[in-house]
């Protein structure tokens, strides 16, 4: 099991940008496949983005394809999300989540999750 912090969160306005941060600790990330959820207000939580252990293989919902870049630096036990180009629909709570399992972590049912980060876009 890993405990997971997302920091980074804010209120911008539109065509800003964003990094999140997730750090990791209880255990070391690289064996991780992780990724990042949103929640907006009256919708599911739903999968942004998510890398494999190496992050070679990487997945990107279509409406943040172009704008929005996962990285993760598994010596830091960190991982990043760059939002770039920020729409007021990208206006949801960001979940930093994590699995030994990437199947498990695309299907939305990771182990560990952060408690998540506020996303405030203003147009």
């Amino acid at each position: 099991q890993v405990q997971l912090v997302e920091s980074g969160g804010g209120l911008v306005q539109a065509g800003e940008s964003l990094r999140l941060s997730c750090v990791a600790s209880g255990s070391t990330i690289h064996s991780y496949a992780m990724g990042w959820f949103r929640q907006a207000p009256g919708k599911e939580r739903e999968l942004v983005t998510a890398a494999s252990w190496s992050g070679a293989n990487t997945y990107y919902a279509d409406s943040v394809k172009g704008r929005f870049t996962i990285s993760r630096d598994n010596a830091a036990n960190t991982m990043y999300l760059q939002m770039n180009n920020l729409r007021p629909e990208d206006t949801a709570v960001y979940y930093c989540a994590a699995d030994l399992r990437p199947t498990r972590l695309r299907h939305g049912s990771p182990t560990d999750w952060g408690q998540g980060t506020q996303v405030t876009v203003s147009s």
